[in-house]
Order: structure tokens, then sequence, then C-alpha cells
């Protein structure tokens, strides 16, 4: 994803997009990890890559029983469009693109749910962020953090 650095007062920073900060389930006042590798949200209580997917598994899991794959669908092309436009992109959205059109809904399962190594690489770029409200996801990541 690509983000462009603007003033803010004698400083600079980004604008992150909503859709990236609901789909790690941060608001303001939460706090961003910046290393040389870049910005991520802070590690919580230790947890490992494998965690972290299960909690966006978890999250793809809540939006599947709320939604029908036609809304998941829509929400997937309108979050792509967005982005598109804002200049936003990584190389997995033409994945999620392609997935979204094809009206499998078995692809489209197998990629939100799915434990293989491609499912994962995809959820980590989830376009159907937004779907559920900050509140929802924040209460599965508090679930997950026991």
């Amino acid at each position: 994803m690509k983000v462009t650095l603007r003033r803010i007062g004698n400083s600079l920073g980004v604008l992150l997009p909503k859709t990236t900060l609901d789909g790690w389930g941060l608001g303001e006042g939460d706090a961003l990890e910046l290393s040389e590798r870049g910005l991520r949200p802070a590690p919580r209580a230790g947890f490992l890559h494998q965690e972290l997917d299960e909690i966006r598994r978890r999250v793809a899991l809540a939006i599947v029983a709320q939604f029908k794959p036609s809304q998941i669908r829509a929400q997937i092309l309108a979050n792509l469009h967005r982005w598109k436009r804002q200049g936003v992109w990584v190389s997995a959205f033409d994945e999620w693109r392609a997935i979204a059109n094809g009206g499998d809904d078995g692809e489209l399962f197998a990629a939100m749910l799915g434990r293989d190594e491609n499912a994962v690489r995809l959820r980590q770029s989830a376009p159907y962020a937004g779907l559920l409200s900050r509140d929802e996801v924040r209460k599965l990541n508090e679930e997950a953090a026991g």
C-alpha cells in the first residue's frame, strides 16, 4: 500500500485509510509500531504471526456468518475501487478482484477462511474490511487476547 507524506504542523505524517485501521481493529488513540520495515499495529501481548492470522480468520468468519456472499463481494469491489482511485494498491488486490468478480462462493470462502498459505497471505490484505463495526472487531480482538 502506498501512502503520501503530508505536512501536519511542523512535522510530516501519513493518513491511513479507515478500512486499513478497521482491518487492524484500531481506532483513535491506539498505538502503531514504526520500524525500518514499516508501520504496523503494535504487537499485542506477544501474538505470533499464526495468532494474528487466526484473529483475521475470526473476523472473516464473523463476516461470513452475518453477510451474504453477494454483500461481501460488493464490499470487496467497492473497497478495491476506492483504494485504486486513492493510489492504494498491492498485488493481492488483483487476486481479490478476480475472486469477487468470479462468482464462486467456494473460492471466496476459501480465501477468507482457509488455513493454507494462499489464504493466510490474502487475509493480510483483506478488502472486505468495513463490514463489521469497529466495536465488533475490537471485541473479537479482545476475545483472542484472553
